[in-house]
Order: C-alpha cells, then sequence, then structure tokens
C-alpha cells in the first residue's frame, strides 16, 4: 500500500514521478483539484497530496485540457501548481564532526559527483579504431594455443587467421600486425627468408587483402624470426650484432611485404640508420604510399618473454643490450625520436607500453607525429593471469590499462587485448 504524506501548498498533483525527491509521487489522478472542506476551512493552507509511486517508470503527466491562456492566467491568479518538494538533505552518520565550511572557492569534485558530469568532462577516450591486433601465425592448419598468454594462439595462416580477423572487424578493430613462427629449417644466420616474396608473411599478406582489401596490415621488420641466432640483426663470429650490414637486409624485407600489400612496415630492430635506409628503398620502388612505423623506443625489457615463446626467438646466445634500450633511460629516447622524424618515419612507437608511460608522454609532447604504444606479452599476461587468480578483476584492469595508454599519448595501442578490449567496448556479450 502506497504510504500518503502532506505536503504545503495548493493543488494535489499526480502522475508525477518523484523517484528523484526521496521517492514520493503523487496519486494516480492527473488533474490539479482544490481539496475541499479542509482547504475551505484554511483558504490561506491549500494541501498537496503526493503518494510514494508504486511504479517508477511512469514518467508520464496527464494534460488538463487548458489551453496556454487558461494555464497563464491561473498562475497571475494565484494558483501556481506546485512542482514535487524539495528532497530532504541526507543525514551524516552519527558521530559526524560539524565543522565549518573550508573557505574554497573551487571544489574539482562538483564535476566528478555524478556519471554524467564525469563522461561529460572525460578528456581521454578509448575505440576501438585505436587498437592494432598483433596476430601470430604458422604454416599449420590448426591453432596452437601459447601456453603463456592465455587466449592467445599461433594461428593456421589459411583459416584461423581469417576467422579471428573477421571477428575483430565485425567489432571495429580494423587494423592488424602479423608475427610468423618460422620452421627451424628456414632459418639461417643472415634471415634471407624475411625477404623472400613466397615466404609466409608476403602470402598472409595477399590472402587478407584479398578477403578484406580495407584491412589495415602492418608487418614486424626485424630478422629474429629468420635468424638462426635469434637475434635482430646479423651476428659475427666474436658475438657482435652487425649494424649496416642488417639494414641493408631489412630494407629487402620491407620491400617485400610492401610489394605484397602491406600498409604500414614496422622496423623494430633497432639499427642505426634503419628508418631513413627503409624510406629510401621503398621509394625506389614505387612504394611513396607505405607508411613506417618505428620502433622508436624499444627497451632491452624482461617483459617480452611470452612472446618470444610464441615465435620460438629467443637469442641462441647473449642478450639484445647492445641494440635495444636500456631502461634506466628518459633522455635517450629523445635522441631516437629526432634521428626516425629526421628519416622519414610516419608513426614513433614506444615498446613496452604501461611501465613506459613516461617515455609515451615524452614522445608525444616533443613530437607531432602519431605515438603509438605496444602493450606487450608480459604486460597482458599478468593480467590475465591476476584475473585467473581472482586478485584482480581482469576486464576492468584491461580497460584501465588501455585507458592510461591513451591518456599518456598513445594515439594507437598494439595489444592483444585488442579483440576483447573492443566487445567490452561494444557491449557484446561473450
Amino acid at each position: 500500500m502506497a504510504s500518503t504524506t502532506i505536503v504545503k501548498p495548493q493543488w494535489s498533483l499526480s502522475g508525477i514521478d518523484c523517484q528523484r525527491y526521496g521517492g514520493l509521487k503523487p496519486s494516480p489522478s492527473a488533474k490539479f483539484c482544490h481539496l475541499g472542506a479542509a482547504s475551505r476551512r484554511q483558504p490561506s493552507r491549500r494541501l498537496l497530496v503526493v503518494r510514494a509511486s508504486e511504479n517508477h517508470n511512469d514518467y508520464s503527466i496527464k494534460k488538463m485540457g487548458m489551453s496556454d491562456a487558461e494555464c497563464e492566467a491561473a498562475v497571475v491568479a494565484g494558483n501556481v501548481p506546485e512542482a514535487p518538494p524539495v528532497p530532504p538533505k541526507p543525514a551524516a552518520p552519527a558521530g559526524t564532526p560539524v565543522v565549518p565550511l573550508l573557505p574554497l572557492s573551487r571544489r574539482p569534485r562538483r564535476n566528478r559527483r555524478s556519471p554524467a558530469l564525469r563522461s561529460a568532462f572525460q578528456e581521454t577516450n578509448l575505440s576501438p579504431a585505436n587498437f592494432v591486433y598483433p596476430l601470430f601465425i604458422h604454416e599449420g592448419e590448426e591453432d596452437t594455443p601459447i601456453g603463456a598468454m592465455p587466449g592467445c594462439y599461433r594461428l593456421g595462416w589459411r583459416h584461423g587467421l581469417v576467422e579471428e580477423v573477421a571477428k575483430a572487424r565485425d567489432v571495429g578493430v580494423n587494423s592488424i600486425v602479423l608475427f610468423p613462427k618460422v620452421p627451424d629449417a628456414l632459418k639461417s644466420p643472415t634471415g634471407d627468408e624475411a625477404y623472400n616474396d613466397s615466404g609466409l608473411v608476403p602470402r598472409t599478406i595477399r590472402l587478407l587483402k584479398d578477403k578484406f582489401p580495407d584491412l589495415v596490415i602492418y608487418t614486424d621488420v626485424a630478422l629474429d624470426p629468420y635468424s638462426s641466432d635469434g637475434h635482430d640483426g646479423i651476428v659475427r663470429e666474436d658475438g657482435v650484432i652487425m649494424n649496416d650490414e642488417t639494414v641493408h637486409q631489412l630494407c629487402k624485407q620491407a620491400v617485400s611485404q610492401a610489394r605484397a600489400g602491406a600498409d604500414v612496415v614496422s622496423p623494430s630492430d633497432m639499427m642505426d640508420g634503419r628508418v631513413g635506409a627503409i624510406r629510401a628503398a621503398l621509394d625506389a620502388e614505387g612504394f611513396h604510399h607505405v607508411s613506417i612505423m618505428s620502433y622508436t623506443a624499444k627497451y632491452a625489457s624482461s617483459f617480452y618473454g611470452p612472446f618470444r615463446e610464441a615465435l620460438d626467438s629467443n637469442p641462441r646466445f647473449g642478450d639484445k643490450k647492445t641494440y635495444q634500450m636500456n631502461p634506466a633511460n628518459y633522455r635517450e629516447a629523445l635522441i631516437e625520436t629526432r634521428e626516425d622524424e629526421s628519416e622519414g618515419a610516419d608513426i614513433l612507437l614506444v615498446k613496452p607500453g604501461l611501465p613506459y608511460l613516461d617515455i609515451i608522454r615524452l614522445l608525444r609532447d616533443n613530437s607531432p607525429l602519431p605515438i603509438a604504444a605496444y602493450q606487450v606479452s608480459g604486460e597482458y599476461s599478468m593480467i590475465k593471469a591476476g584475473g585467473v587468480l581472482k586478485m584482480i578483476d581482469e576486464e576492468k584492469v584491461m580497460m584501465e590499462s588501455l585507458m592510461c595508454l591513451r591518456r599518456a599519448g598513445a594515439d594507437i595501442i598494439l595489444t592483444y587485448f585488442a579483440l576483447q578490449a573492443a566487445r567490452c567496448l561494444c557491449g557484446e556479450k561473450r
């Protein structure tokens, strides 16, 4: 049964949803009416009967059939229809100290007090269009799970890959980057398989472009998947990674990928001068339209472990610290930025992502070029593991981490969460 509350003035209102006003709602009648004897005995204290609503979905008020002039005349005569009552001020818990208001002219919390206001003033937004989906491919027909990366697979290039790309496009992710698992028998010290026009990556690009002509395909330009030594460059007998000779191979690799239909080639090797050399090689072959996304600040990070398992590309000896950057260095990223800009890079990338937000912001503040961030395998796997162990809310942490990369200045994000995050943004049930 609805409760009845007696409030002050002249009219009985009905049909108004007063849920916002302490849960009160008028009686079902929709007309204004005088309230009988009580009203005649006390003409100066006409009452409004407002009833608690049994139906909180009823937002309508029946019209009274009065013209605009009649409504105005009623108001002029003092017969003002009463709005719902002012809601009572919520009580503080017992024991709350009574203190004078702080003398603040600005209270930033005012702009955060409701979901609508928070949405209106949100400075950073996340969209599936911001994602580039890294996909591992292999020569087999079956999709092989990657143990260190739950939910990720080495996809068969003719079947599983095409299905995964279709799923991503359905939720607005139309950019991918390919990473091949190359058969050991095709690996060599000089990585010649990297520029084989009939190799796994060029074949895959041609297949995808045939099925999805508007798909944006990024490629990885580096020798480590093709090197029998597992390094990004040619290794001299004393263990030194040879720079200029490696760049020569990378140019041939980039041209082969462009010939197959790649939209963006992405040198991830960190050799000196490779961006300028690749730009010149592409232009010489007529690929002026193909962009270069340079791994500008790629650090010698411990977060890459699961990725190397996925491609079976761990270095046969040593590490990559003579060409990848020292995680302790900040200003050095500016040197790499200026070199890549001057050599013709179209996009600058920071890798890893979340532990290097300061580097993303550094590049954003010092370059007009688009900035990319790579949320690497170790970041992905930690979030997945935390979710499985119920230590964190996987979905919320995933979305927060991606938003933080955008906030730091990344225009695009290479992330293994691309499909999952896009589904969340689209509200799709998984």
